[in-house]
């Protein structure tokens, strides 16, 4: 059966927030572990204070964590078209207003900015502005997915 290019009425919707993510210490320690970042400003407050933060901040692809359930939520609608299957990310990036801390109440909505389709590829470009709880900007995101065609 013959791929069905993705939807182009999804570009320009946007997604609300759905839920606050609270940034805590042991969220970012961990995801600096994980990566293998070592720095202090990741770990130790003290170290965060003598770098002029308020607290610990996070690595700077630490938002991927509440990202990625965003973008999966635009993937998963079935009126997309969009085979998971055939899905790769294809870029990633992050815009800061300024670091993420923790302590930080951080909410995300979610647009798709562009869907265009390249030698039998869909190209899929989702775009996340994150602000604070008090509504001011954080970080812009972008990721671009690539749903592979026939072949």
């Amino acid at each position: 059966m013959p791929l069905v290019p993705l939807d182009q009425s999804f570009i320009g919707r946007s997604y609300p927030p759905t839920s606050t993510y609270e940034v805590g210490r042991e969220k970012i320690r961990e995801f600096a572990d994980a990566i293998g970042d070592d720095n202090p400003v990741y770990r130790d407050p003290e170290a965060a204070r003598a770098a002029g933060h308020p607290d610990v901040i996070a690595p700077p692809t630490f938002l991927t964590v509440i990202n990625l359930a965003a973008i999966n939520t635009i993937v998963a609608d079935p009126e997309l078209g969009l085979d998971y299957s055939r899905m790769v990310h294809g870029d990633q990036s992050f815009r800061y207003t300024r670091p993420v801390c923790a302590g930080d109440r951080l909410r995300l909505t979610t647009f798709v900015e562009d869907i265009m389709t390249r030698a039998g590829n869909d190209f899929l470009t989702v775009r996340a502005e994150i602000t604070d709880d008090a509504g001011e900007p954080v970080c812009t995101t972008r990721a671009q997915l690539v749903v592979r065609g026939e072949a």
